[in-house]
């Protein structure tokens, strides 16, 4: 994995066994299931996942950038003028934040450095 490149793209979804068919029946893709709240996907040219939420769907898609150092990645975000919207929290398999830039998009940095 590289510092500062897109890693893996997010969306959300209200029912994640519908759309797990969806984008089975459709378009092949395969998906790991992590606990009753999200699914990941694979072979479909990016990995990405999907997360149950009964939030309004805004941007349809989270991208979610890597970095080894989130402690200085999030620094450098905010002295170049980014606002953290959610801060650091761990997940299985590693740690994120989530930022917006100055127009306002919503994206994430991960990292599998504890």
């Amino acid at each position: 994995m590289e510092n500062n490149h897109i890693n893996y793209i997010e969306f959300t979804a209200p029912d994640l066994a519908q759309i797990k068919t969806f984008y089975l029946d459709c378009f092949g893709w395969v998906f790991t299931d992590y606990g009753k709240g999200y699914t990941a996907f694979s072979e479909s040219g990016l990995e990405g996942g999907f997360e149950l939420s009964t939030k309004p769907i805004v941007n349809g898609a989270l991208v979610v950038l890597y970095h080894k150092n989130l402690v200085q990645i999030q620094q450098h975000i905010v002295q170049h003028g980014g606002k953290i919207t959610k801060d650091t929290f761990t997940f299985t398999g590693g740690s994120r934040f989530h930022f917006t830039d100055p127009a306002g998009n919503e994206l994430a940095v991960w990292s599998d450095n504890s």
